[in-house]
């Protein structure tokens, strides 16, 4: 996400920090850059336009020029002007201090909000919560279909919404709210008709849904790979329906990002979730500040650190952590770290939450795809437990027994054994380590 974006802004940073001292001269050119890295990133123009307005403003202030790092002030800046055209860190979901709460999400055909009806029942699983999942759309009865075999597959309750509770969808809709608070389920997810575009019937209809279950959050499901038609779509339906928060979908596959930096500032309504994959785990909660930091190439260690607590074995990275802290980490350990990463998603999506700079930028040139760590994990099986505790015994004949082995060629073993040695050479840095003692349990 962001790729094409982040490169440029990076390139910004750099013009900015080989400058001596801000004038109006190289500060001007300094924005025109970033204003041609925004608008080529679909970002909305009047979004830019007040964007730039107040970065030049702040970037030319007396505290900046006379500053003794006048190029750390300017990014200090940008990072935080960033942080709130994205918005401002708020809850990521309001529950009603009276049950059940009532979670209603609306947006147009495609832009895979069933889908996140599903990821958010998961996530509320994940709080402990007894979430039910309804579809109500008047139109299409077929549409519960999807949502039914969503809800199987998470193992949670659906509410079937009969064609002849869809004949009177007023009485329908009070049986569900009677059948919800009778059941203790918390919260209710309620999936919405879409349409190919916006139309008054559809309107109507979601009206009636409002009016009927009076939710506690009217969340706007968009497709970030759509840009600016995300935001437009967002627009209508918080004039005509009015919205709490946004959940933007396909954020993994957005190069560009120009919905995401576009959206807060032109509905005033919050990004609470971003969908970054295909399965129900993948829902990340928003946070701008951090977002920031990894469009700026700044990475976001908080989140990877989360993501890890949240999907890996925390027994096996406590042990991990302290043998990195003693430099006694071996190959076995490589391995068992290579399964972690498998859980936790791919080695290319893990490096975007890492800065761009410094310690990790050798990490860029890893080759870690899935394909790669399944055939590192066959290698490492193939040698003895002496080799794994010390690889340095490896020589030509040994190499050529483990690449026989594991099924792989002999210059994929001599890969896996440079690897191993830079990522270890890596771990020895003091910035990794400051970021391992975050692990529970790894002081």
């Amino acid at each position: 996400m962001f790729d094409q974006l982040s490169a440029r802004l990076e390139k910004v940073m750099k013009f900015v920090r080989g400058e001596g001292k801000v004038t109006e001269k190289n500060m001007g050119e300094a924005l025109r850059m970033i204003r041609l890295a925004l608008l080529e990133a679909d970002v909305n123009y009047k979004v830019v336009k007040d964007l730039i307005e107040r970065l030049r403003a702040k970037s030319l202030d007396q505290k900046v020029l006379d500053s003794l790092t006048p190029g750390q002030q300017v990014i200090k800046i940008l990072r935080d002007e960033l942080t709130a055209v994205l918005g401002q860190d708020t809850r990521p979901l309001k529950f009603s201090s009276q049950p059940p709460t009532i979670l209603m999400l609306v947006g147009l055909q495609g832009s895979g909000k069933t889908t996140s009806c599903g990821k958010l029942a998961k996530w509320c699983q994940n709080l402990h919560k007894n979430p039910l999942l309804v579809s109500f759309d008047l139109k299409r009865p077929g549409a519960q279909d999807q949502l039914r075999m969503i809800a199987g597959q998470l193992g949670l309750p659906f509410y079937e919404m009969g064609r002849e509770r869809m004949a009177l969808p007023e009485i329908a809709l009070q049986d569900l709210l009677l059948y919800t608070s009778n059941r203790g389920y918390e919260p209710l997810i309620v999936d919405t008709a879409g349409r190919l575009h916006i139309d008054e019937d559809l309107m109507a209809e979601l009206r009636l849904v409002k009016e009927a279950l009076k939710p506690t959050e009217i969340i706007y499901v968009g497709d970030a790979m759509t840009g600016q038609d995300a935001v437009k779509s967002a627009q209508a339906f918080e004039a005509k329906i009015g919205l709490t928060s946004v959940i933007l979908t396909k954020l993994d596959g957005d190069a560009r990002g120009g919905a995401a930096l576009s959206i807060v500032t032109v509905t005033g309504k919050p990004i609470k979730f971003v969908g970054t994959g295909e399965t129900f785990d993948k829902l990340e909660v928003f946070h701008p500040g951090r977002m920031a930091s990894r469009i700026l190439g700044m990475g976001d260690i908080l989140s990877l650190i989360e993501k890890a607590e949240q999907e890996a074995d925390v027994k096996e990275a406590e042990e991990i952590a302290r043998k990195l802290e003693k430099e006694d980490f071996t190959l076995e350990d490589f391995r068992r770290q290579l399964r972690q990463i498998r859980k936790m998603g791919s080695f290319s999506q893990i490096l975007k939450y890492l800065p761009s700079g410094g310690m990790f930028k050798d990490l860029a040139g890893l080759e870690m795809d899935e394909k790669t760590i399944l055939h590192y994990e066959a290698m490492i099986g193939s040698m003895t437990p002496r080799e794994r505790e010390d690889p340095r015994i490896i020589d030509g004949r040994r190499r050529l027994r483990i690449a026989r082995g594991s099924g792989r060629p002999v210059f994929e073993v001599n890969r896996l054994l440079k690897q191993f040695l830079e990522m270890k050479r890596m771990m020895k840095g003091s910035q990794f380590k400051k970021i391992i003692s975050r692990i529970p349990g790894s002081r």
